[in-house]
């Protein structure tokens, strides 16, 4: 439930969020040679007592726990999540980016009916599902399911052995992982996700696979992996069961709000006698629906943010990322970027000038992991130190247009 932008970028996700880090990985649960690490097997062996009393079978439990190693590596993700530093315009930019733009464009013309059927039977909006898919999986993109993702169960088992803030939590996950398995919906060679244990389109934890998910290409089973259907319909009922989202309301707009108004939460034609108005002079087209007022920054954009803002944000309890979904899902849709501007910011770059700047990165030696217009963590990176080698302030991993000019300079 995040954000990869090429296929060598992480996500960002705190616990129910992915994380797309690299780093080892174990190509086989039950191949893994290394002795497991001390007081490992004590625990697996104590907890299969706990994971058959929950009705897992012997045969699930000796295909996917009776080799397992855990993967210590996932101690070292929770560890150095990168840190960028970014103000919110940087974040908004890199999410709301054209390569997303563009490929969520095509995603919706290659899957129109099934957006059509979403939207007839849950009425979550099109643009709201193409923007999770986007940030969460970069609209499905194989590579990154098949080079940045890990195979779950050795990362659950680490951290439901020796996690110890959240033990019970990812105990809990873990069995949800292995009742994914027992009822055939899926099996340990295919269950790849962050190293936290998220998988597939919208990066579902297991508990939401097995809790929220829905077989709606009716093959059989649930599936957030291979055809988007079923990941992209269960994710609509996550928004509407968990989310709350209110059917053919929008998540709101771009406002402008002389003063700042009061706050609150009021109907939209309560905003509109209170002198806030839709920025691009538009009327409110539900005028007794509810809205709050929010300004992320003073002298930014402000917004009126509906109930379908905050379903958008049950699913990665941020505002700067409900932010960056809907401001997304309505550019996919052809919306304009915030006609207010937040202080300070930058246009973000078009999808060739990211190239641009990612050609120039790795020939002047910096690792951008690819050059294909996708801004992930090895491009941010490789910004980073292009920046403290070349004294830039701040040093904040942020490619924009004052990193490009630097860049057409040369050294």
């Amino acid at each position: 439930m995040t954000q990869p932008d090429s296929p060598n970028a992480p996500t960002r996700r705190a616990v129910l969020q992915s994380a797309l880090a690299a780093g080892a990985l174990l190509a086989h649960p039950l191949a893994a040679l290394a002795a497991a690490p001390p007081g490992f097997d004590q625990w697996r062996d104590s907890f299969r007592a706990r994971a058959l009393a929950k009705g897992i079978s012997e045969a699930t439990w000796t295909r996917v726990m009776g080799r397992i190693e855990p993967d210590m590596t996932v101690f070292k993700q929770m560890r150095n999540q990168p840190e960028f530093n970014e103000q919110i315009w940087q974040y908004i930019n890199r999410r709301v980016s054209d390569w997303r733009i563009i490929a969520g464009k095509e995603a919706l013309k290659k899957n129109e009916a099934l957006f059509a059927r979403i939207e007839q039977e849950y009425g979550v909006e099109r643009g709201t599902l193409l923007a999770l898919w986007g940030v969460e999986s970069a609209f499905g993109d194989p590579l990154v399911q098949q080079n940045h993702m890990r195979p779950v169960f050795p990362s659950l088992a680490a951290l439901a052995w020796n996690e110890p803030r959240r033990k019970a939590y990812w105990e809990t996950e873990l069995i949800n992982a292995l009742r994914i398995v027992d009822r055939g919906w899926s099996t340990p060679e295919e269950m790849r996700g962050s190293w936290a244990g998220a998988m597939g389109h919208t990066q579902w934890m297991p508990e939401v696979w097995l809790n929220v998910g829905i077989d709606y290409d009716h093959d059989g089973r649930v599936s957030p992996f291979g055809k988007p259907d079923d990941a992209l319909g269960s994710t609509a009922r996550y928004l509407v069961n968990r989310g709350k989202y209110h059917r053919g309301e929008h998540w709101g707009y771009e406002v402008r709000a002389p003063g700042g108004a009061a706050g609150g939460n009021r109907s939209y034609a309560a905003w509109a006698s209170a002198g806030v108005s839709r920025a691009d002079g538009q009327p409110f087209p539900q005028p007794n629906a509810s809205a709050q007022l929010w300004i992320p920054v003073p002298g930014g954009p402000a917004f009126l943010l509906g109930p379908n803002f905050y379903s958008v944000r049950s699913y990665n309890p941020s505002m700067n990322y409900a932010l960056a979904i809907c401001h997304l899902g309505d550019r996919i849709l052809g919306a304009p970027p915030f006609l207010q501007p937040f202080p300070g910011s930058e246009r973000a770059l078009t999808l060739a000038e990211v190239q641009e700047m990612q050609v120039r990165l790795t020939k002047a030696g910096f690792d951008t992991g690819g050059t294909d217009g996708r801004v992930g963590n090895d491009t941010m990176q490789a910004i980073k130190d292009y920046q403290v080698k070349m004294g830039l302030l701040p040093a904040d991993g942020y490619g924009g247009l004052k990193v490009l000019a630097r860049l057409r300079q040369g050294s």
